[in-house]
């Protein structure tokens, strides 16, 4: 059987683009087991809830949803198990770093398979505030506007 090539997007948070302030971004693997490769590899996944903490000195992924496999029996997992993340140890200990710093969290920006192993991105990042989405909003709003005029202008209307 061939090896898998490139990178199929399973799951992405796009709210949380919305929420934080993205500082760094680590790509990071995942424990899972058998069960949870094949939910995933069906596309079911939801990482709306979800959070990353250093407990210990390892780095683990909690609150993601990984829905049961259909065709699992009794060996099928639990959803919203805590997962472990494969990180070198320099990159936890930054983590940690950062997050003792204060005001900084860890969230899940997306879910993925890489050449046939599942992992997880990762973001340093920091709560924004209703003021600074409201603005990130409208920002946006008028950078569309400003391209639907040019579009227009384009087309000689």
């Amino acid at each position: 059987m061939p090896k898998e090539q490139g990178r199929k997007l399973v799951a992405q948070n796009r709210k949380a683009r919305h929420d934080y302030h993205i500082d760094d971004v680590f790509e990071a693997g995942l424990v899972l087991t058998g069960t949870e490769v094949k939910s995933l590899r069906a596309g079911h996944a939801s990482l709306i809830d979800g959070f990353a903490h250093i407990q210990d000195g390892e780095a683990w992924l909690a609150g993601v949803h990984i829905p049961e496999y259909t065709e699992g029996t009794w060996t099928n997992h639990a959803p919203r198990r805590e997962r472990k993340l494969l990180l070198h140890r320099e990159q936890i200990q930054r983590l940690i770093g950062k997050t003792k710093e204060g005001h900084t969290t860890l969230v899940p920006l997306s879910l993925y398979f890489k050449d046939g192993k599942a992992k997880v991105e990762i973001a340093l990042a920091r709560g924004k505030k209703t003021y600074d989405k409201r603005q990130a909003l409208s920002e946006r709003q008028s950078q569309r506007e400003m391209q639907r005029a040019l579009a227009r202008r384009n087309r000689g209307e």
